[in-house]
């Protein structure tokens, strides 16, 4: 069994509308040092061994359904579990 963490980010030429909204909120905060966010996506997905690569499947998935990869980046880290 493998656990994969999987990242979803907007591509950096795609406006963030929701991570501007937080940038100007910790702004009226007085976290004047930020000076960027960046909202994403974060997914676990736990992945039995089969006969495709586990890193096949999950660019697979990602290309699929987790994230809109004309807008959207990704990137993801696997581990294997212990039984």
């Amino acid at each position: 069994m493998y656990l994969a963490k999987v990242y979803v980010t907007y591509k950096n030429s795609i406006l963030d509308p929701k991570g501007e909204a937080i940038n100007d909120a910790l702004h009226r905060l007085a976290y004047q040092n930020v000076e960027s966010v960046t909202l994403g996506k974060y997914f676990e997905l736990k992945v039995k061994a089969g006969q495709q690569p586990i890193a096949d499947q999950v660019d697979e998935m990602c290309d699929r359904l987790l994230a809109n990869v004309n807008m959207e980046s990704y990137r993801y880290e696997i581990t294997e579990l212990e039984d």
